[in-house]
């Protein structure tokens, strides 16, 4: 969240407004009914609300994997507490190792020695397999690119690359700041061989790359050069209450409204299915000169 953008007087939802631990574990509930098969909290950043690993707790009951994506500034605190409610997943976000490109590209009052010691933690809270997720902006960060390779490469965890994607309004997007996929791999490649690695399910948004030599793979999240909007599978639920069916959507579908109005679930379950079995989106598709300055919701606010 820019602070050019986000000042100190900027106006946040008051606490009513957001979703209760209760009501998102009811949601998710159903959501689970109509055949989601992995939930994710995300953000903004999702270590910020209050005793987090309680909604983990809640969550787990329903029988599928609960993941959870951050910043990880605040991940040394919690990944213990995480780890024992049930979180069977994590992934970090670490654009850069060099803490003066890390505050360029972030604007945050944190660097990289704080994340690596959330991962630290994370670790040693008993977490395998972690995702790290980097963007790659040019002109940025991309000169980092196998300095992030170097580091986690045999380590057991992911490194996924992501083009820079033009997610809201606030973050100056142009497309020749994406460095794109197939720059990256050929990057990595000239330095360290890999090989392609097929897909486990239809819907995954990265490509993956396993290293030649069995150190371990990592994978790159095309959405600009290479769009896969006609197998997304996601579904976003927002801290207010509001389905979007795209990252890139100018607007949500409200929930909340119904589900404190006394709908029953089965009210709520159709009108979840009947949000996604209209839902067009197609604008990676499209991006284009037909998509410049479309509203679009920012990520702070609907998570990755």
């Amino acid at each position: 969240m820019p602070r050019v953008v986000y000042g100190p007087n900027h106006a946040f939802l008051a606490r009513a407004e957001l979703l209760t631990f209760e009501e998102i574990e009811r949601l998710a509930r159903i959501f689970v009914g109509l055949g989601v098969r992995k939930l994710r909290l995300t953000g903004g950043e999702p270590l910020l609300r209050r005793d987090l690993p309680e909604l983990v707790r809640r969550l787990v009951p329903l029988g599928v994997p609960i993941a959870l994506t951050t910043n990880g500034s605040l991940l040394g605190a919690q990944a213990g507490a995480l780890r024992e409610a049930g979180l069977a997943r994590l992934t970090v976000s670490l654009d850069t190792l060099d803490p003066t490109v890390f505050r360029r590209m972030n604007d945050a009052e944190f660097g990289p020695d704080e994340v690596l010691a959330g991962l630290a933690a994370a670790e040693a809270a008993g977490f395998g397999s972690i995702k790290i997720n980097a963007v790659v902006r040019r002109g940025v960060n991309e000169a980092g690119l196998l300095d992030l390779v170097r580091k986690f490469r045999g380590s057991g965890h992911v490194l996924r690359f992501i083009e820079y994607m033009d997610v809201g309004e606030s973050n100056g997007w142009q497309l020749r700041d994406v460095v794109p996929a197939a720059e990256i791999l050929r990057r990595i490649s000239i330095a360290t061989p890999v090989d392609p690695v097929a897909p486990l399910t239809r819907g995954e948004v990265a490509k993956r790359y396993r290293f030649r030599d069995g150190s371990g793979e990592i994978g790159i999240i095309a959405s600009v050069s290479q769009p896969f909007c006609g197998d997304c599978v996601r579904a976003r639920l927002s801290a207010d209450g509001k389905i979007f069916t795209c990252l890139f959507a100018a607007s949500g579908s409200d929930i909340k409204a119904p589900l404190r109005s006394g709908a029953s679930d089965e009210g709520l379950a159709q009108q979840i299915a009947s949000i996604w079995r209209l839902r067009k989106d197609r604008y990676s598709e499209l991006r284009s000169l037909a998509t410049e300055g479309m509203p679009r919701v920012e990520m702070s606010y609907i998570g990755g």
